[in-house]
Parts: C-alpha cells; sequence; structure tokens
C-alpha cells in the first residue's frame, strides 16, 4: 500500500548535529523506495528558520516529515518540538523524535508537546538504518499525510 502517489517527493526535515547519523540517515534514503528530498539543519534554530522559510532558508518547502534529534546546540529539540506544535501553521507535520536519550523523562515530555512518535536511537550501523527505513516506511507508505497547507 503506498499512499503518496509515485509522482510525489517525500520532502523530509532532519533535525541533527551529529555528522555522523546525518551521513547513516542520508545512506539509509537514499536507496529509499519513496523518493525524497531530505534537508538538514544542525540546530533548533535553524528548524525553524526553516520552517518558517526564513533567513537563509527563504522558499524553504514545507517538510512532510521531521526527524527531530533533542539534543541540539542554539535551541533545545524540546523547545523546537514545543514551538512546532504550537504554531497553527506547522501542528500537522509529524515530529518523529529519534535521539539517544533513554530517559524516560524525555519520552513523556516528548508525547506531552504531540510528537508523534519516540525512537531510541539504536547504537549499531545496521540497526540505525533499519529504523530509518521503518520511518520512512511508515510515515510514506503506510499512513495517509494531512494535505499541505
Amino acid at each position: 500500500m503506498n499512499i503518496m502517489s509515485e509522482s510525489t517527493v517525500a520532502e523530509i526535515l532532519l533535525v541533527e548535529d551529529c555528522e555522523g547519523d546525518i551521513r547513516l540517515t542520508r545512506e539509509a534514503l537514499r536507496d529509499s523506495k519513496i523518493a525524497n528530498n531530505l534537508h538538514v539543519v544542525m540546530d533548533g534554530v535553524q528548524a525553524l528558520d526553516f520552517l518558517h522559510a526564513r533567513g537563509e532558508y527563504d522558499g524553504a518547502l514545507r517538510p512532510d516529515l521531521i526527524i527531530l534529534d533533542l539534543n541540539l546546540p542554539r535551541k533545545d529539540g524540546r523547545e523546537v518540538l514545543e514551538e512546532i506544535k504550537s504554531d497553527d501553521a506547522l501542528r500537522l507535520i509529524p515530529v518523529a523524535v529519534l535521539t539517544t536519550s533513554r530517559e524516560d523523562e524525555d519520552v513523556v515530555k516528548s508525547y506531552a508537546s504531540h510528537a508523534n512518535c519516540y525512537i531510541r536511537k539504536p547504537l549499531n550501523m545496521d540497526e540505525f538504518f533499519k529504523v530509518v527505513r521503518i520511518i520512512e516506511n511508515f510515515w510514506f507508505q503506510i499512513v495517509k499525510l494531512p494535505p499541505k497547507r
């Protein structure tokens, strides 16, 4: 079952400050069944600038999915999630938290801030690839995403 049409390109925003995890995510999505554009920002301030298409991100496309790390410089991912979900123009964009945090408090706070899912980053490369592909499969082949506004 493929919810996205074959001519649709999935716009994915990865908010991640770890170069290694960016590289692994890019590689996992490169051989994807779903055509995608992966946009990467490395801190929370850049994430919000991208989402509001301001500054260096003027004209940025609205993502279909945000993959968000919690531990970010300049503006923490927890704050970014709260800002996204409290903004009428952004709140319908699904946010998948993908983080190293093993703290139950982060899980609870993320869901309380309306994260769409919380996934702990696997420690080995093969599992990381598997998780990224599962995220992609779920959000772009199984669920029906809201139309872009």
